[in-house]
């Protein structure tokens, strides 16, 4: 499944998921695709036909129980925090609308707003650092060294939960920036309340995968690293996040088995363009440290709760402090920086 999250009129925020139907694919408003279904279908029926290859590939129980009869939620986060029998429907919701679709023969619930990013207030957001490439050509730019203890465990800081971007936002540069730079990553949210997770079970707590642009202020961030804390200013003004989250069910077959067992990985293409020229590329599977690794680390001993965002670092290649300035030079104003994942979609964003 496909989820989007837009801003409505109201300035609220509304869950939205894209359908695929015999008409194309259109964007249907959750909440109003939910309210529909439970006027035409017996609730019952849920669990008869929402008895989904989802579960039986993450090892789930088949049995989703009665309709929970709840209000429907409106918002990705609510989602998430609504509980694991409120997720297994949302997940067949898609199945249920084309079903009902396709016998009535109409267009109901059909979506409109301005694109947000998936999750425009989470309640928290860690960047790791996972991708060995990266770290490796980004410090030989500097004469330096790979760090040992790199390899020990997956290290991330934590940036502004409240300063997240969507598709086609514009990007504002800081104050005194002359080195803007852009960074692409995947990332995934966390969708139950957990503590001490295992690597090998990263698929279970978590919702799916989006695209992440880290953006970076490199003269700004050089500058505090000097002092030994930090990324700070270097990172906070700005971080885009969508449009699209994709659930699991949809990546089976780009699903890898990892070397040191931590859980599966995804094998995924990722380009990054500036103004519609390639300067970025390549693929998820190539993490050092798996999503498990990284929430594995992450929640140790710590609590982590339905929304956060788990970002992966960035892909080998995937920033200009990495493929230089003499390629292509640091951003400016009316750059326009497009990430693309693999089935998952494109993150584009204009520079202010």
């Amino acid at each position: 499944m496909k989820f989007i999250t837009r801003i409505a009129s109201t300035k609220e925020e509304r869950l939205h998921f894209l359908a695929r139907t015999d008409l194309g694919e259109i964007e249907v408003d959750f909440f109003a695709a939910v309210s529909m279904l439970r006027q035409v279908l017996p609730a019952q029926q849920y669990g008869l036909i929402c008895k989904s290859t989802y579960a039986k590939w993450i090892g789930g129980d088949e049995s989703y129980g009665e309709d929970p009869m709840t209000a429907p939620p409106t918002t990705l986060l609510t989602l998430l925090s609504s509980g694991e029998q409120w997720w297994q429907y949302a997940l067949c919701v898609e199945r249920l609308f084309v079903t009902q679709l396709t016998r009535e023969q109409q267009l109901p619930c059909i979506s409109s707003g301005e694109a947000a990013a998936i999750l425009p207030k989470p309640p928290s957001f860690r960047d790791f650092y996972a991708f060995e490439a990266h770290v490796m050509q980004a410090r030989a730019r500097r004469g330096l060294e790979m760090q040992p203890e790199w390899y020990e465990f997956p290290v991330f800081y934590f940036s502004n939960a409240s300063a997240l971007l969507g598709d086609n936002d514009v990007v504002p540069c800081p104050k005194g920036c002359s080195r803007l730079d852009y960074e692409l990553e995947v990332a995934t949210i966390i969708r139950q309340s957990v503590i001490d997770v295992k690597a090998e079970d990263w698929l279970d707590v978590t919702a799916g995968l989006t695209i992440l642009n880290d953006w970076s202020a490199r003269d700004i961030q050089a500058k505090e690293m000097k002092v030994g804390l930090g990324p700070a200013k270097g990172k906070d003004f700005a971080t885009s996040l969508g449009p699209i989250l994709i659930t699991w069910d949809e990546l089976i077959d780009c699903k890898v088995v990892t070397e040191n067992g931590h859980g599966p990985n995804f094998a995924l293409q990722m380009r990054g363009y500036v103004n519609d020229v390639l300067r970025s590329e390549g693929n998820m599977r190539d993490l050092y440290f798996t999503f498990g690794d990284m929430i594995a680390r992450a929640s140790e001993s710590v609590r982590l709760y339905p929304g956060d965002v788990i970002g992966s670092g960035t892909v080998g290649t995937g920033c200009i402090l990495e493929i230089g300035e003499e390629l292509q030079p640091w951003l400016v104003q009316g750059d326009r920086v497009r990430l693309e994942v693999e089935r998952i979609g494109r993150l584009t964003n204009v520079i202010a």
